[in-house]
Formats: structure tokens, C-alpha cells, sequence
């Protein structure tokens, strides 16, 4: 079984890890509603996806 010569730094394991963060939803205005809608997803409000009625939403 391998085991490491030198412990490693805490430096190097930061360095390591900096890249791995959490990432932010990408969000607009639905064109048809104007809701908020995360994108290339149905809108949850009006039902709408490219134009097209997907869900139907009873009010």
C-alpha cells in the first residue's frame, strides 16, 4: 500500500481545493410571464417552454 513520504501542507490542499465551489443558478424573466425562471427550464408559473404551452398551471 502506497503511503505518503511528507505530510501535505495545508497550502497545497487549499490550492487543491480552491477551484471546488458552489455554483449560482443562472436566472431570467420568462418572456410571456415576466416571472423569474432558471434557464432551459419550464417556466413554473405560466406553463411555457420556447414558445410552446408544456404544463398546464391551474390558477
Amino acid at each position: 500500500m502506497a503511503v505518503p513520504k511528507r505530510k501535505k501542507s495545508k497550502m497545497r490542499i487549499r490550492q487543491r481545493k480552491a477551484h471546488i465551489t458552489a455554483e449560482v443558478a443562472q436566472v431570467q424573466a420568462c418572456p410571456s410571464c415576466g416571472a423569474s425562471q432558471q434557464t432551459h427550464h419550464v417556466c413554473m408559473s405560466c406553463g411555457m417552454y420556447k414558445g410552446r404551452q408544456v404544463l398546464t398551471i391551474e390558477a
